[in-house]
């Protein structure tokens, strides 16, 4: 069976840098108070009504393209990874097609919904299907435009000095050389604690209990069998469950746990070890997190990559953006053992070894 490869890699971050400080400003935190707790120092916002999740998408695609050296009419199919798209439906896929002036070959494209994994479940696709020969050229996208529907109050802090924007793609094509290019995928979830990091409304549910503790979420939805209800609720406003919301130190004790076990897991298929690793690029999700995944893997500071100071937390786009500014960097050569992981809300997460 061929191999996969990332043939080209790209991102995009928009122009405007929003400080700890400027947040500071509109909320009670301070810079200390977030670096201390997420290491972000600052994250870039998009221009409102011109910059979208889809446009950033075509700008890092654009890039990805030239550096696979193929147009973006060569993409045989489309990937979009995002928790943040333009429109509730249709999905990124076709507008990026729009946007990128391919519509005439009316290739496939296909959304996808793992939020912070959501790049590593594109990427485990696209190597399916390039090494079974279905397609030669597939995009992989993760995109992001967060600073659209975040809480900018003292209520919503916690989650909302995290998230930044951003975007970054790859094409996937067939490797010609079988000890190279993407060795394995591993893929996780566990549905038990949806709502411990979630954004409930709007939905398309009422109050009810999903798990093991027996907790009943009451989200403020009218009466069942009513009709003519007003969409969003007095109950949903005073919550604030119309905006993401996270209990982070359940969060932060889940991620330590199944960061390290899925890039076991992915090791041990092919008889590697940890040490092996040139470049571990961990979903940006927080510095704390990554620093203590970096402890338990015994890894030193150059064996890992980073920037969520600079970017904050740009959930699919995470692992794209620091894979591709690796790269630049210099930082990933030919013939390197590259991990990447991930861990987001669901809770799902995985894992990708790639031979550089």
């Amino acid at each position: 069976m061929v191999r996969s490869k990332i043939a080209g890699i790209g991102y995009y971050v928009p122009e405007r840098v929003v400080s700890n400080d400027e947040l500071a400003g509109i909320m009670d935190t301070s810079d200390e108070w977030i670096q201390e707790r997420t290491g972000i120092q600052q994250r870039r916002y998009g221009k409102k009504h011109e910059e979208t999740t889809t446009t950033m998408a075509a700008e890092a695609t654009r890039v990805a393209c030239s550096r696979a050296g193929i147009s973006p009419e060569d993409i045989d199919f489309i990937i979009f990874a995002t928790l943040s798209p333009d429109y509730y439906f249709p999905g990124c896929g076709v507008l990026l097609q729009r946007e990128l002036g391919i519509t005439k070959k009316e290739a496939g494209a296909l959304d996808i919904r793992n939020q912070c994994s959501g790049f590593l479940y594109a990427l485990s696709i696209a190597d399916q299907f390039v090494k079974t020969g279905v397609y030669k050229n597939v995009l992989v996208v993760g995109s992001e435009m967060h600073s659209m529907g975040l809480d900018f109050s003292t209520r919503g802090r916690n989650v909302t000095v995290i998230f930044g924007d951003g975007a970054g793609a790859a094409i996937v094509q067939p490797s010609d050389d079988p000890n190279r290019g993407i060795l394995t995928t591993k893929l996780h979830s566990d549905g038990t604690y949806a709502e411990k990091l979630a954004f409930i409304n709007p939905g398309a549910h009422g109050g009810y209990h999903l798990n093991k503790q027996g907790e009943t979420f009451d989200f403020g939805y009218p009466p069942k069998d009513t009709f003519g209800e007003i969409f969003i609720t007095d109950k949903m406003m005073a919550d604030g469950n119309y905006y993401p919301n996270m209990e982070g130190q359940f969060v932060f004790k889940l991620a330590i746990q199944k960061f390290p076990e899925v890039i076991h897991e992915a090791l041990n298929e092919v008889g590697l070890n940890p040490s092996d690793i040139n470049m571990l690029i961990p979903h940006q999700a927080n510095l704390r997190i990554s620093q203590m995944v970096q402890r338990l893997l015994s890894l030193r500071d150059d064996q890992v990559w980073n920037n969520i100071q600079k970017f904050g937390n740009t959930t699919a786009a995470s692992v794209p953006i620091a894979l591709c500014e690796a790269w630049e960097a210099g930082k990933i050569k030919e013939g390197d053992l590259v991990c990447l992981a991930a861990f987001g809300s669901g809770f799902t997460w995985g894992s990708a070894l790639i031979r550089w």
